[in-house]
């Protein structure tokens, strides 16, 4: 009996050490994961540890432009070291550079349909819509404005040709109240008896800047079909530019004018749409009265919005104080030209839309 209670002593003292063993041994692993998803998160927050972090405020100056030659041929393919950025005279080191012929694109159709494009504007309808279909990608947005004596969005953003063809068709000649005043000579109103409202281009460059494409991201561009006669406006020719500039987008304006409209005075549009498309790294295409020269604009457009180039930068001068910044972009081939924006404003991105 004895012999068999010191068997059954020590059988009992033998487990505890065993379990005892096996809890040290536990106690000692490191934790493991519950599961695959488990492993799969710790394995995340190591590689997490190691990466890279990066500032989200980074003042980068986007530039797209095209290049030509002297003939006026685009010159596509070139390579970064074929350019050279100076901003304010000083010298940028090119940090991106690309050839973007598909990134998306967003583009506004600013239509004039004041008085004097009543014998235009159905052609400039018709062409349009045919621009439209042809030039959107499925990752392409477009708006439609028309302007006269108001401002109008005929269409929000859309990406459906139909659609935008109907809007263009929503456009009419509007002329607004005739000016009336006392009877002068000849029976017509005395000079200053009344300040007629007819053509407000410049509102419509201004609105479409801040309230549409100022939100966007990425290529935009703006094309005006007009005779480049503003009358109306509250906004200066300065203003749109400058609002413009600040959406970074590119202004063209095809110059479209029924001359017998304007009798022998001419009119003088031409000039300050001139300077609104240079500033931004547009041109003015003069087409007149003709649909072929019409068609051939709109085809020359889509070739300069799917053969640009983009070049960014991050500045030396870093202040964000609202100024305007010039911009130069030069290329080492001397009898290139490169047709780009004037110059940025150096304002924050997430403060300047609605300024």
């Amino acid at each position: 009996m004895l012999s068999r209670s010191r068997n059954l002593a020590r059988l009992a003292i033998w487990s505890i050490v065993t379990l005892l063993s096996f809890h040290l041994f536990v106690w000692a692993q490191p934790p493991q994961p519950s599961s695959q998803q488990d492993q799969d998160q710790t394995a995340n927050q190591d590689q997490d540890q190691n990466l890279p972090t990066f500032k989200s405020q980074v003042n980068v100056v986007n530039l797209f432009f095209n290049v030509k030659d002297k003939h006026g041929a685009l010159i596509p393919n070139l390579a970064k070291t074929d350019f050279q950025v100076l901003e304010d005279g000083k010298q940028q080191t090119i940090k991106y550079f690309s050839t973007e012929s598909d990134e998306p694109l967003t583009l506004g159709i600013l239509i004039d349909s004041s008085a004097s494009q009543t014998r235009v504007l159905d052609m400039e309808k018709e062409v349009g819509a045919d621009f439209l279909r042809e030039v959107l990608r499925p990752k392409d947005l477009a708006f439609v404005i028309s302007f006269d004596v108001e401002v109008d969005l005929l269409q929000d953003y859309t990406n459906e040709a139909r659609q935008l063809r109907t809007a263009l068709s929503k456009a009419k000649i509007n002329a607004g109240t005739p000016c009336t005043g006392i009877p002068g000579v000849g029976g017509g109103p005395l000079p200053g008896s009344c300040s007629p409202k007819g053509t407000l281009l410049y509102d419509a460059v201004y609105l479409a800047s801040y309230d549409k494409l100022a939100k966007e991201v990425g290529r935009k561009a703006m094309i005006l079909l007009t005779d480049g006669e503003d009358q109306g406006s509250r906004e200066r020719i300065q203003d749109a530019v400058e609002a413009a500039q600040k959406s970074d987008s590119i202004v063209y304006v095809l110059l479209i004018a029924d001359r017998g409209f304007y009798g022998f005075g001419g009119y003088s549009g031409d000039h300050e749409m001139k300077k609104m498309t240079a500033e931004t790294g547009g041109r003015v295409i003069e087409v007149g009265n003709k649909r072929e020269k019409l068609q051939e604009a709109f085809d020359e457009i889509a070739k300069e919005l799917r053969t640009q180039y983009n070049i960014g930068y991050t500045p030396t001068n870093s202040k964000l104080d609202g100024s305007f910044r010039k911009v130069e972009i030069h290329t080492v081939d001397k009898n290139l030209k490169v047709q780009a924006r004037s110059g940025y404003y150096a304002i924050r991105r997430d403060t300047e839309a609605g300024d």
